[in-house]
């Protein structure tokens, strides 16, 4: 297995690293899309990500890692944990990122018979997928601009219910598929269908650096990185211990922080100003800002909190305007300027 670039090293771009962070704080904000220029770190960031995520506990032999402590819930393959989940043994995992690559099929998507079982025994047995993998997890979809129609519409269902349901070949089977959506890919490739990305809860632009020295310190460190991978992030190792502690405490006050009313006033206002259709934009800007909260160890959401999150919770929930041509993230910067207090 290549070994992943210390997240702590990744250089600027801390819009995308502090958006990856909320997600997973709170799964339920609904994922990170990243779009923009190439060689910018998008898929360095989701790799790093998953080197410096704290272990999951997980029920032993589950192929879907299903959560003990999941009141009651769980697969088909997990009885014990719906009557009595005191008797079941489990053990700790690492957090899944699993990588959806394009031109996949559906059947490696969703899952589907096993044929070499099929064959060889004659008994039907059920072959988990890439959504069965992603389970608790992260999905990675690099160019999810070019993802193909029909698989598009099967994690609309996916990230919609929590739950993959597969009937075919003899087969009738349900499990959890519940994970954060992480796509990342160039605008200039093609833009994202609207149904998929209303399920992304936080939207990121990255640009290429601007700055010499930043240029150049990303050019050292990879560089670094490339000649002696264990060295390098052996030299990180504190940094990106410091962000895991950092994740696993977030985790463990978010049910604690507080959100006043004039913070969900001051979302709802925003939303409005801003034109968005529905109430998704109101639910994921409390939950990323409670989030950020939880993340700095806040006891309730405050001003700045909901300045850092609302262009990453409402930038891609604009409505297009063909009288201003101004960027999406300008234009939420300026409700933002104008409504909040300084």
């Amino acid at each position: 297995m290549a070994l992943a670039f210390p997240f702590s090293a990744i250089v600027g771009q801390q819009e995308m690293k502090l958006a990856m962070l909320v997600t997973t704080i709170d799964p339920s904000i609904g994922g990170v899309l990243v779009f923009g220029d190439r060689g910018t770190g998008k898929s360095t960031a989701v790799r790093a990500l998953a080197a410096i995520l704290p272990k999951m506990k997980a029920v032993v032999g589950c192929p879907y890692a299903c959560d003990p402590q999941a009141n009651r819930s769980g697969c088909d393959r997990c009885p014990t944990l719906k009557k009595d989940p005191s008797h079941i043994k489990t053990h700790q995992v690492p957090v899944p990122v699993v990588d959806l690559p394009l031109g996949v099929t559906e059947d490696r998507v969703v899952g589907a018979l096993d044929l070499e079982r099929a064959l060889t025994d004659g008994v039907k047995v059920f072959e988990p997928g890439l959504l069965a993998r992603a389970n608790r997890g992260f999905l990675y979809i690099d160019e999810v601009n070019l993802l193909e129609d029909h698989i598009v519409d099967l994690l609309i269902d996916v990230a919609a219910s929590g739950e993959n349901v597969v009937e075919r070949e003899g087969l009738s089977v349900q499990h959890p598929a519940r994970f954060v959506l992480v796509g990342s890919g160039n605008p200039e490739e093609g833009e994202l269908r609207p149904q998929l990305l209303d399920r992304f809860g936080l939207s990121v632009d990255v640009r290429t650096p601007k700055e010499l020295a930043d240029r150049i310190e990303v050019v050292k460190r990879r560089d670094a990185f490339e000649r002696d991978p264990e060295v390098f992030i052996e030299s990180w190792k504190k940094e990106d211990n410091k962000i895991r502690r950092k994740i696993v405490q977030g985790r463990d006050h978010l049910e604690q922080v507080k959100v006043p009313d004039e913070i969900l006033e001051m979302a709802s206002a925003l939303c409005m100003k801003l034109g968005t259709d529905g109430l998704r934009g109101e639910l994921t800007l409390m939950r990323a800002a409670r989030a950020m909260a939880a993340l700095e160890s806040a006891k309730a959401v405050g001003w700045d909190q909901l300045r850092q999150v609302a262009p990453m919770a409402l930038r891609h929930r604009l409505r297009r305007n063909p009288l201003d041509d101004t960027a999406s993230g300008v234009r939420v910067q300026r409700a933002i300027d104008e409504l909040l207090p300084a």
